[in-house]
């Protein structure tokens, strides 16, 4: 068994070296554990389910040039002419698509009386909504034709215009507001009453502001008008959506020549857009982690390569007095464990001191311990690599060594 007196005994007259390669040990354990945490976090938030059928939805986004005398009948004849393309299940016009990053919001309140909303949620409005999603029910029913409003008609307060007083609510808002027993319930937005008829899957809202609330959406019964950031949104059957999306740009276009396209994505494309600052902050923490560790790995290479050339004569002693290169390699991989255990520690200490200014700063969740012990193992690993040439080469000093003068 190694005896790591000698060692022990030759850190202490190399304090300050040994001193500063731990302390960049403990730094690079600290970051590494709690930047692969948010990693994680970012990864785990990045493939969230959107409630949507990803891989057949898409949609197209026109603005008009001029005043549209009829906008409800060139919504229906559009809508209709839409609906003829090949491939195409389902479409409607729709305020937001899900992680599109709009923003149609509004408080809503169980007791019209109290001054504060009991939740914020987003709302969604387009004729079919649900199907055109590749949504669906999980409890009660969609709405009827007749249910439906004009946009433009409620806003504008035309006294012809039908009210909503129905709504659909997602399985979050359902079992936030109601412990889940959310139909026929009753919902105030903006002082109108809505009564819950039924309950959807889980639909992702456009812009999530706070993660606890990333599925409270509603589903009113309201025909959006052209304009005010208005997609339209299609379901296609599998393997069509390109073809989809170029008849409908078409079909836009041949309806009235002064539209203008604005966008047109798969709904990957969305996806995409929506967590692009979350992948590049996922890039650059993955780089972090990468440069902090070849850092380390360099300064340990570094120090036992200066060791090794400081104890030339010590370690052609040994080899004089009988130690073998196995016992010259296990020497310095020792050394190296026992100054990367103590960097691991108070590394760990770091680590914890970090998470917890994240979690009161930026509200971050607390680091699990789990992180720690592989952030350890691959510390140690990584010094026992780094050491190894210059340990190598430490075992190569031959006995003669020792009757050379320093």
């Amino acid at each position: 068994m190694l005896d790591i007196r000698p060692i022990l005994s030759t850190l202490h007259r190399h304090k300050v070296t040994a001193v500063l390669l731990v302390l960049e040990i403990a730094l690079t354990c600290a970051i590494v554990c709690n930047a692969v945490f948010l990693v994680r976090q970012r990864l785990d938030w990045m493939n969230i389910s959107s409630g949507v059928d990803e891989a057949n939805v898409v949609d197209v986004r026109p603005v008009n040039i001029g005043e549209t005398p009829d906008m409800h009948g060139r919504v229906k004849e559009t809508l209709a002419a839409l609906r003829t393309i090949p491939g195409v299940d389902h479409v409607t016009l729709s305020n937001q698509i899900p992680l599109g990053m709009e923003s149609w919001n509004s408080g809503i309140k169980l007791d019209p009386n109290v001054a504060s909303p009991a939740m914020h949620v987003t709302n969604y409005y387009g004729e079919d909504l649900l199907k055109t999603l590749g949504s669906g029910l999980v409890a009660g029913r969609d709405f009827r034709a007749d249910e439906y409003a004009w946009l433009d008609d409620v806003t504008l307060g035309r006294k012809d215009a039908v009210i909503p007083h129905v709504a659909i609510v997602t399985e979050f808002v359902a079992d936030r507001l109601f412990q889940g027993d959310a139909l026929g319930k009753t919902l105030y937005y903006d002082d109108i009453p809505l009564r819950i008829i039924g309950v959807a899957r889980n639909v992702v809202r456009p812009s999530v502001f706070d993660r606890s609330t990333t599925y409270g959406s509603i589903i009113l019964p309201v025909r959006m008008t052209e304009g005010l950031g208005a997609t339209y949104i299609f379901h296609t059957r599998p393997g069509q959506s390109d073809s989809v999306i170029k008849a409908a740009v078409t079909k836009l276009r041949e309806l009235d020549p002064n539209r203008v396209i604005l966008s047109k994505r798969h709904f990957s494309e969305v996806r995409d857009a929506f967590f692009a600052s979350d992948r590049a902050m996922t890039h650059l923490l993955v780089g972090v982690c990468i440069a902090l560790l070849i850092v380390t790995a360099l300064g340990i290479v570094g120090l036992a390569s200066f060791w090794v050339s400081q104890r030339r004569r010590q370690i052609g002693v040994r080899r004089a007095l009988g130690a073998t290169r196995g016992d010259v390699l296990r020497y310095f991989q020792t050394e190296n464990f026992l100054l990367a255990t103590m960097g691991i520690a108070l590394g760990m200490v770091l680590a914890y001191g970090i998470n917890i200014v994240l979690m009161v700063r930026y509200e971050l969740p607390r680091l699990p311990v789990t992180y720690l012990p592989l952030g350890a193992v691959v510390l140690w690993l990584l010094g026992q690599a780094a050491v190894y040439a210059p340990a190598h080469r430490a075992s190569r000093v031959p006995p003669v060594e020792a009757t050379r003068g320093n």
